[in-house]
């Protein structure tokens, strides 16, 4: 077995993990967490859990990022971004990009305390907010882990 190949699976192991996560979190705990009657346990509770998935977030981009970019180099595979042929890999950089920016940098900066504050004068607008916001970030996530599978087996 080479380094490609544990790349490539901790790339994949990577992926599942945090795809997974913001699966969970758009399709099972948001929705859990609108139902809740009162606002200040709904922020009180969503805070709790998102802090804790923000880490694992934070961990497998990390590992995502370097592990593609590891795979690019390794298999020289810089010509491909010249290509829309491969389309799935444009969108796997992209998809990394944002969740990067929002978990590195605008997470830490603002957005957390602009979610904190939306939160406490808006409840149900802004969770209506964040419940579309990480199901349009979930769509794209699952577009480009598709395209990725269907582009890397010759599709």
């Amino acid at each position: 077995m080479d380094d490609g190949v544990i790349a490539r699976a901790l790339h994949v192991f990577g992926v599942v993990l945090w795809i997974g996560g913001v699966a969970f979190v758009t399709t099972v705990l948001l929705p859990a967490v609108r139902r809740m009657k009162d606002p200040a346990e709904r922020v009180a509770f969503f805070e709790a859990v998102e802090g804790r998935f923000a880490w694992e977030a934070r961990g497998t981009t990390l590992l995502v990022g370097g592990s593609g970019f590891y795979l690019a180099y390794t298999y020289d595979l810089w010509d491909r971004f010249a290509s829309a042929a491969y389309w799935w890999m444009h969108a796997m950089v992209f998809v990394w990009a944002v969740f990067t920016a929002m978990l590195f940098v605008a997470e830490p900066l603002f957005l957390h305390r602009w979610f904190l504050k939306r939160a406490a004068d808006k409840p149900e607008a802004t969770f209506r907010l964040i419940q579309t916001l990480h199901w349009v970030l979930l769509t794209i996530s699952l577009i480009a882990v598709l395209g990725a599978v269907v582009g890397s087996h010759g599709g």
